[in-house]
């Protein structure tokens, strides 16, 4: 694993280095909409402001709806697409994704000020950065410039999604085939910091680990008497328990420090102790964290986007043109 640990260079520089190499990347910028959008990231920004009033959770909804996105079909805004045959229905989708209506508002403020300019697939992308910098977390430049696909692809969400069960090499094995790496694996799993997660995902690890009829050992004692309180063994599985139980709706490094203290909500989550010097890092150092989040944020983006002629620029995010 030490060779794993070494892709944790000085994080700025990288961070420096990775805005300059996608700036010109499948025609991807951050100024892409300065003259003919130029205030689409404070529509953006505004409409998700006023959706934080009634809902705690929809920031971290709409980072996960970007990154379910990006990895299939890359960053098409194809999660965002009806049908039978859609990628809502996936088993890592159904009943589980939401803040689909919140990208409705957000399209609809958009096509008042620009109609016909901002695809569907840029707004999930700048709805992540105003999510997590909204909740405490980090910002940086996002870059634009994708097109909407067409198509969605049910299969591909049921395959290429990491399961919340996955081992360590089956999640690195699904970044890989994306292009992401180790670091991006690790930092991109801090957006666990805020959110919930279904009771249905983890109550096997509460009440019958492996069908042993017990909870899962590696659970920390305390944490596993709330985790129960909140998911009772004859509750609703649709209840929902917080990733961080110290700071459920910040964006900060409470993720990592939970790891050490065996906190991991699903079992994704703590297999990454088996990297316990990048976990270590990120618990003692928000600021690193923040800075790798960021470099992972901008190379999810990248993945596969459609730029140029290709694709769309969807009237309504549900449905292709």
């Amino acid at each position: 694993m030490a060779s794993q640990f070494s892709l944790l260079p000085a994080v700025a520089t990288v961070l420096a280095a990775t805005v300059l190499l996608c700036g010109t990347n499948g025609q991807l910028s951050s100024s892409f909409y300065s003259t003919t959008c130029p205030n689409v990231s404070t529509v953006v920004r505004t409409v998700i402001q006023r959706s934080l009033v009634a809902d705690s959770r929809i920031t971290a909804s709409l980072i996960r709806l970007h990154f379910h996105d990006c990895f299939v079909n890359g960053c098409d805004g194809s999660i965002l697409l009806d049908g039978n045959e859609s990628e809502k229905g996936a088993a890592p989708n159904a009943n589980s994704a939401r803040g689909f209506d919140i990208v409705d508002n957000i399209k609809l403020e958009v096509e008042d000020v620009c109609k016909g300019v901002v695809s569907c697939a840029d707004i999930l992308a700048l709805a992540a950065e105003a999510s997590v910098s909204l909740s405490g977390g980090p910002s940086w430049n996002v870059l634009l410039g994708r097109r909407d696909g067409r198509t969605s692809n049910k299969e591909g969400a049921e395959t290429n999604l990491p399961s919340p069960f996955a081992t360590l090499n089956e999640i690195v094995q699904k970044f890989a085939r994306v292009g992401l790496n180790i670091n991006d694996v690790v930092a991109l799993s801090g957006a666990h910091t805020f959110g919930r997660v279904q009771c249905r995902f983890i109550n096997d690890r509460l009440y019958n680990f492996n069908n042993t009829g017990n909870p899962d050992p590696s659970l920390d004692p305390a944490y596993l008497v709330i985790l129960r309180n909140t998911c009772p063994q004859n509750g609703s599985a649709s209840n929902v328990a917080n990733f961080d139980p110290a700071t459920p709706n910040l964006f900060d490094n409470n993720y990592f420090s939970g790891l050490l203290k065996n906190q991991g909500l699903l079992p994704s989550d703590q297999v990454l102790l088996s990297m316990p010097g990048v976990v270590n890092h990120f618990a003692q150092n928000q600021t690193a964290f923040f800075e790798s989040f960021a470099v992972a944020m901008i190379n999810m983006g990248n993945i596969n986007p459609l730029t140029g002629s290709s694709g769309e620029i969807r009237s309504n995010c549900r449905n292709p043109n």
